[in-house]
């Protein structure tokens, strides 16, 4: 998509062409200005607006002075493009079919679209709307602008109720599991491999920690009804220096999802008692969030859009928000067991029927 094209961006088209139309921008995390501009360029051309961006985020919002506020969020930016050559779910996307094939398919460029065409053609809704779109999702929490927005701009961040408009094939998704990342560290003594026996193999003595990890049961947590699954699991190991010397040090990175019920510091304490003997050091954590669907306003949105809710597996936002005291619910087009993937597609009726069902709650 060229410059002239963003300039184009045309809110009230189809919403599953918008979709592609805003995937064709790419965003890898870092690289968001290209689509944080397009978006821009939309919602100041909308005077019903109040507009402030912040880097590559911004926020948006309507004030009519309705008695209820509330914020419809998301990220802009994607994962890495595939390495695999050919693969479907890259940049530019492609169609096959009604089927919308390429990177943010389902995470989350459908969600985006929903928010960028409600926000430019909603010039009178119900309840007053917060427009929030971020960068920085899919890297370290220190790095997200919807953290930096809740440092900067506390009061455009005020609510009664909040969608974040992950992945969740259209039924409204509640709260999230919490994760944390921790390096294991082994240490040895480097010797020349031709005279093992005089040296210690850091490497070797990494294998109790995969044991342990591969026999890990991971636990179902019941939390205000709904059922949260945990997973903990090593995600990278490095160690060893060359062929021919015997590793001094081998460091793998353990990835704890952990059910609402527990704070970072119970992850943490849970992680060292299976991995007691070892160096464990937390290198990253984030709450997660009860789902909170006893709250009337989420009560209303779930009666509002029908389904039976679930519980979110994965991290999101909406940790966020409940931190923010801002009850919080998961809601939108795409199955999120396909974001991330080298086949990351979304169905257009998915994402049309996403914006019908918001549309219909807010008009």
């Amino acid at each position: 998509m060229t410059a002239s094209d963003i300039l184009r961006l045309d809110p009230t088209t189809d919403v599953a062409q918008l979709t592609a139309h805003i995937m064709d921008i790419e965003s890898v995390s870092g690289n968001e200005r290209e689509l944080a501009d397009a978006v821009e360029q939309v919602l100041r051309a909308s005077p019903h607006l109040e507009v402030v961006r912040d880097g590559d985020s911004l926020i948006a919002r309507t004030n009519l002075g309705r008695a209820e506020r509330v914020i419809l969020a998301g990220h802009l930016d994607t994962v890495p493009l595939p390495h695999v050559p050919g693969s479907r779910g890259t940049v530019p996307s492609s169609w096959d079919g009604e089927v919308l094939y390429g990177r943010g398919a389902t995470d989350m460029k459908g969600g985006i679209a929903v928010q960028l065409a409600l926000a430019a053609t909603l010039t009178e809704p119900s309840r007053d709307i917060t427009y929030v779109f971020y960068d920085h999702e899919e890297v370290e929490a220190a790095l997200s602008g919807l953290g930096r927005l809740v440092e900067r701009y506390p009061s455009w961040l005020e609510a009664d109720f909040a969608v974040l408009l992950e992945p969740t094939d259209g039924v409204v998704e509640g709260g999230c599991n919490g994760t944390s990342r921790f390096n294991v560290t082994t240490t040895g003594r480097a010797a020349h491999s031709a005279r093992a026996w005089m040296g210690e193999n850091a490497i070797h003595k990494m294998a109790d920690v995969l044991v342990r990890l591969r026999d890990h049961q991971p636990a179902t947590v019941t939390v205000d009804g709904l059922d949260f699954r945990e997973s903990l699991n090593a995600v990278l190991i490095n160690g060893g220096t060359a062929g021919n010397v015997i590793p001094d040090q081998a460091v793998v990175e353990v990835n704890y999802r952990f059910a609402p019920d527990k704070t970072p510091d119970d992850a943490e304490r849970y992680v060292r008692e299976l991995l007691d003997g070892f160096d464990v050091i937390r290198t990253d954590a984030a709450a997660g969030a009860r789902p909170g669907l006893n709250h009337p306003a989420a009560a209303a949105f779930v009666r509002a859009v029908g389904g039976e809710p679930k519980p979110k597996y994965g991290w999101t936002d909406v940790a966020r928000f409940s931190a923010l005291g801002i009850p919080a619910v998961n809601f939108g087009p795409g199955d999120a067991l396909l974001a991330h993937s080298d086949n990351e597609h979304v169905h257009a009726d998915a994402i049309r029927a996403c914006l019908s069902a918001l549309k219909d709650w807010l008009a």
